[in-house]
């Protein structure tokens, strides 16, 4: 479905019975990641995920330019193609920041959201040099693999994706990249996207949460890095937002313990 400036963006129904959960994921990833959790949530729940622009199946406009003000276009145009709307919203770092983003677009899209280290920190944390350096990182991935079974091994191996459950990140290879005409893999969000991403990431979110009304659970792991370290500020800030600390996990918590994350989610839809 048409999004803003140009972008076409995919929904992927990830099955269940019940009430309607969307899911958005992280910067570089794509939503069916979250299959896993959904499973889990399929006796309660009908679940659905979209991609942001240039991620997974979405596609991104001539003239874009990743500003996270278009990823809540594109949360907001996956609303618009479910009836009915759904009642919650999970997201995962950027996902969660684009849902905040949304629901001050159009306040009262989502009934109550689910948010795991959401980006949507004080100023004085994103500073040039961090976001930079977060930039660099994204653009020094490799982007072309000899096969998936390769990436995979790489992947298991190494930090930060070695902290995935086996099964979320064969999700990540079969959903996230595509096939080249030589037999090779490569990512469909490309370095330059993800890089582009963290470059055009708002700053100014924080700032506006007292805005948000929507009851929202903010969920974080208990590493170094202030996405979790100031997780329970974001919630403070909220209007009507709580906190929940999973001291097992890093940023990447929802594909580390789908199921931890399911039962939270489970705790915040009803």
């Amino acid at each position: 479905m048409a999004s803003s400036k140009g972008a076409r963006v995919a929904l992927h129904d990830l099955g269940g019975k019940g009430p309607l959960v969307l899911f958005a994921h992280a910067n570089g990833f794509c939503g069916q990641i979250w299959q896993p959790v959904a499973v889990q949530l399929s006796h309660v729940a009908r679940c659905w995920a979209l991609d942001f622009r240039g991620h997974g199946d979405s596609v991104a406009g001539p003239e874009e330019d990743y500003h996270w003000a278009n990823m809540a276009d594109d949360v907001l145009t996956a609303v618009a193609m479910l009836d009915p709307p759904p009642r919650l919203a999970a997201g995962h770092s950027l996902g969660g920041a684009a849902i905040l983003k949304a629901e001050l677009a159009q306040p009262g899209t989502f009934d109550r959201a689910w948010l795991f280290e959401p980006i949507a920190l004080p100023e004085e944390a994103l500073s040039e040099e961090v976001i930079q350096a977060l930039s660099e990182v994204a653009l020094k991935r490799q982007r072309v693999f000899a096969s998936r079974q390769v990436a995979y091994e790489r992947y298991s191996t190494r930090t930060p994706l070695s902290v995935l459950t086996s099964e979320i990140l064969q999700i990540y290879l079969d959903s996230g990249f595509r096939d080249l005409p030589d037999g090779t893999v490569t990512m469909k969000c490309a370095p330059e996207v993800e890089a582009a991403v963290v470059m055009n990431l708002d700053i100014s979110l924080f700032d506006d949460l007292h805005k948000v009304v929507t009851k929202i659970t903010v969920c974080a792991g208990a590493d170094s890095d202030p996405p979790a370290q100031l997780a329970f500020q974001i919630a403070e800030a909220l209007p009507n937002g709580s906190y929940e600390c999973f001291g097992h996990l890093t940023h990447l918590g929802p594909l580390q313990d789908p199921q931890g994350a399911a039962a939270s989610i489970l705790a915040s839809l009803f």
